[in-house]
Order: structure tokens, then C-alpha cells, then sequence
């Protein structure tokens, strides 16, 4: 079983670096509160360290 992590934007983007803003944008987020699931991939990780004070992060069991 795959892990998954759940991705939550808090913070707004606005203000950011445009780096940020595509990342947020790559992650399917992009409106506050919004909430994806991605599977549990490096890539994945490095995006969510790019912009990690916007956002929450949860590991869940895959299903």
C-alpha cells in the first residue's frame, strides 16, 4: 500500500516569488483551503519544501 500525503493551502500566495507561484500552481492547489491528495514521490517532497510555509501537509494510508 502506497502512502499518500494530503496537501492543504493555508496561506495565500500572493506576494510570493513567481517560483512559489508556479509550485503552488503544480501541486493543484491555488485557492485557499483547498485540499489534494498526491502519492508519496520525492519530486512531490520538493515541491512541498519550495513552499512549505503556505501550506499543511498529512500523511495518509493510500487506498
Amino acid at each position: 500500500m502506497a502512502k499518500k500525503l494530503r496537501i492543504k493551502q493555508v496561506r495565500s500566495a500572493i506576494g510570493r516569488l513567481e517560483k512559489q507561484k508556479r509550485t503552488i500552481r503544480a501541486l493543484g492547489l491555488g485557492k485557499l483551503e483547498k485540499t489534494v491528495v498526491h502519492n508519496d514521490r520525492p519530486s512531490i517532497r520538493g515541491m512541498i519544501r519550495t513552499v512549505q510555509h503556505l501550506l499543511t501537509v498529512e500523511e495518509i494510508d493510500g487506498e
